[in-house]
């Protein structure tokens, strides 16, 4: 006998019908909600700060402006200091009179150097503000080392310059030579110099020709012609003979040529003395 086995149960409801290309998704959170939390992210005191900062930025110029104009006003004088010899106290100050009048913190102090620096004494010009209306300037000259050739000087920094009264410079040693080897007479002459004062002799002046030949001036008027080669083994030799042979008989020399390989030529006054009468 088969038995019937009754289950009663509730009925379970079919899913509901799908429209033809429908998708289905998750509820989106609100626009409120998304503004809301970046709101949230935001560091707010992070932000305060930086604006102030910002801000303080921009006003100080501003700010740094409006006192400066309100303290302006003109430049009434102009100080000069320094040891001058070359230049007059007097030219400089109306050279740089020419800033009189100008406002005080708009005046461009390196324009100011610049001009004076361009006068032929000036090495440098220290230039500054001094409140409340003057400037002050402190002038360095160039310190000359020697007469150059067409009777300009030439610095101790090996600068070959035009001034306008050379003469002012005083008794300075005579150098001359292409103005692209100053340096090369300078140290040459240097070092002549020192080897003449140990042997009490004094240096008047070096010359440099154009092809390459030196010629050395004593004090005592004695020239020393020593050629283009083995320049330092020609002056040694020199000095070594007029120790030994001329130092007795200097004021009867007027030339010593050096070109030769085991002494030198004397060329006497008396010898030119005696031509001349001759002619």
């Amino acid at each position: 006998m088969i038995r019937s086995i009754l289950i009663k149960s509730r009925p379970i409801p079919s899913d509901p019908p799908r429209r033809r290309g429908a998708t289905s998704l998750e509820t989106s959170p609100s626009r409120f909600q998304l503004f809301k939390a970046i709101l949230a992210a935001v560091p707010w005191s992070q932000v305060v700060i930086g604006a102030a900062i910002v801000l303080l930025a921009a006003l100080v110029p501003w700010g740094t402006g409006q006192v400066l104009s309100a303290m302006d006003r003109q430049v009434m004088a102009i100080d000069i200091t320094g040891d001058l010899v070359g230049e007059s106290r007097v030219a400089l100050e109306r050279s740089a009179g020419q800033w009189v009048g100008r406002s005080f913190f708009a005046t461009d102090l390196s324009d100011v150097k610049e001009k004076l620096e361009q006068r032929p004494w000036v090495e440098t010009a220290a230039v500054k503000r001094v409140w409340p209306d003057r400037l002050a300037i402190e002038v360095r000259e160039k310190k000359p080392l020697a007469y150059w050739s067409d009777g300009r000087l030439v610095s101790r920094a090996g600068e070959v310059f035009a001034p306008p009264n050379p003469e002012v410079a005083g008794k300075l040693p005579m150098l001359s030579g292409p103005d692209e080897r100053v340096m090369e007479v300078i140290r040459m002459a240097q070092t002549m110099s020192d080897t003449l004062a140990e042997y009490e002799l004094g240096f008047a002046g070096l010359s440099l020709e154009q092809r390459g030949a030196w010629t050395l001036t004593l004090s005592n008027g004695i020239e020393v012609v020593l050629g283009r080669d083995q320049v330092n083994e020609r002056f040694d030799r020199f000095v070594t003979v007029y120790q030994e042979r001329l130092v007795s008989r200097a004021s009867e020399v007027k030339r010593v040529d050096a070109r030769y390989s085991n002494g030198v030529a004397v060329k006497w006054k008396l010898d030119e003395a005696v031509s001349g009468k001759n002619s």
